[in-house]
């Protein structure tokens, strides 16, 4: 197991150093964090399947979405420039509230609008829309990919029965090296 997490982590980090180099000319800095959650999250493109109601059209646009703050920068927008899934170009949008949210393949919710996960989840339930997070708690709570860092290293604790409920089908190649985890239910 530890081998098929190391394969992954390599993968997408050599990913992220391949972006940076032809990007930044090879500087010589160490990603930041959100540099590389943010080539995380647009991997999550390629390892994770929608159902095909989750588009308006053929060709309509993956939108990755960030509800609240916005961590990753230009750099969610640098990993996803020119890049297609399928007919779909990739797109970035941000949302300030749960009310503008529209079509979604991912969301990123911040730690600031954790307070209104509840909500969140609500408004998106059956949409088709994967929830990205960091805040601690996040997949116990409903969200379906939470990062979680340990020992410096970014690891994934995946949510795999709120996936399901959204009509989505996690890789077997993301869900190996990721802790699953399940909802937390109410007491």
């Amino acid at each position: 197991m530890a081998v098929l997490r190391n394969a992954l982590q390599a993968l997408l980090c050599g990913t992220l150093v391949m972006m940076l180099c032809l990007r930044t000319a090879c500087g010589a800095e160490a990603p930041t964090e959100y540099q590389v959650k943010a080539v995380f999250v647009y991997n999550f493109s390629h390892f994770v399947e929608w159902p095909p109601q989750a588009f308006a059209a053929a060709n309509a646009p993956f939108v990755i979405g960030i509800l609240g703050g916005d961590p990753f920068g230009a750099h969610l927008d640098e990993a996803v420039h020119g890049e297609q899934i399928g007919q779909h170009p990739l797109l970035v949008r941000r949302f300030h509230s749960i009310d503008e949210i529209g079509d979604c393949q991912i969301l990123y919710i911040d730690r600031a609008a954790s307070a209104q996960l509840p909500q969140i989840l609500a408004a998106l339930a059956h949409r088709g829309t994967l929830t990205v997070s960091d805040f601690d708690g996040a997949a116990e709570h409903g969200v379906m990919i939470q990062f979680a860092t340990e020992n410096n290293r970014i690891r994934l604790r995946i949510n795999v029965e709120a996936a399901r409920a959204a009509g989505l089908t996690i890789s077997s190649k993301l869900l190996r090296p990721a802790d699953i985890v399940a909802t937390r239910t109410k007491d």
